[in-house]
């Protein structure tokens, strides 16, 4: 199949697909005489492997470490290991979102919680200044 049915099917731009290409994920390329390049069926199925592993957080270099060359021999240790690792990445990153999230909230609680004597400017300029003052106490704990 040609690069631009190729990206119909898989509704990526055929630049995406010669990027790919170009840094070694889409290996099976052949080109005819004339240039053009022709995929075979399988590629479609190494785009939708790239697309979902993209979307679920791994970069393209772990994904070029996880694709076997021949999608029928898939290292399933290396696949389980790698999984497994992004799953506990995403569990620290959800923690640290959460924590986050409730400084925000605190933030948000104390700034509207301002004083009626007190105008906004300088109610955040209070807030936030004894935000910085507690980031600089934890630091040097």
């Amino acid at each position: 199949m040609k690069i631009g049915e190729l990206a119909a099917l898989s509704g990526l731009s055929q630049s995406r697909i010669r990027f790919y290409e170009k840094i070694g994920l889409l290996r099976t390329v052949d080109r005819r005489s004339n240039g053009y390049r022709v995929y075979p069926k399988d590629a479609l199925v190494v785009l939708e492997v790239i697309a979902t592993a993209q979307a679920a957080g791994f970069s393209l270099d772990q994904i070029r470490t996880l694709m076997p060359g021949d999608l029928e021999k898939w290292d399933h240790d290396l696949l389980m290991s790698t999984l497994h690792t992004k799953v506990a990445e995403i569990g620290r990153l959800q923690e640290r979102l959460a924590r986050t999230k409730a400084r925000l909230e605190g933030l948000i609680e104390e700034i509207e919680a301002r004083p009626d004597d007190i105008d906004c400017a300088a109610n955040a300029r209070r807030v936030l200044s004894g935000l910085f003052d507690e980031e600089d106490a934890a630091a040097t704990s």
